[in-house]
């Protein structure tokens, strides 16, 4: 049975960092893609990082320089590590494996 459970998450002020995890059974994160997306309120859900089988990683724009995918093939976690926050990374962050399998959300708000 594929889970994936988030955690990390919280308050945080402008220019502070968290670190997300996500962790998975089920299957092996080093043999498949996992991304993270997020969605804030009112709008759509977006994708922020992924990182490949091969661990090739990939960053929306929005992000680049500020936050990291990483993964663990030993612990079967994926990991975003987060820098420089800004209000309006506030959202609910969500780890996916190939965009059909999710996690149950975690909230992440940056204070002004």
């Amino acid at each position: 049975q594929v889970q994936l459970v988030e955690s990390g998450g919280g308050l945080v002020q402008t220019g502070g960092s968290l670190k997300l995890s996500c962790a998975t059974s089920g299957f092996s994160v080093s043999s498949t893609g996992m991304s993270w997306y997020r969605q804030a309120p009112g709008k759509e859900r977006e994708l922020v990082a992924g990182i490949s089988a091969l661990g090739r990683t990939n960053y929306a724009d929005f992000v680049k320089d500020r936050f990291t995918i990483s993964r663990d093939n030993a612990k079967n976690t994926v990991y975003l590590q987060m820098n420089t926050l800004k209000p309006e990374d506030t959202a609910v962050y969500y780890c996916s494996r190939l965009g059909v399998f999710w996690g149950q959300g975690i909230q992440v708000t940056v204070s002004p």
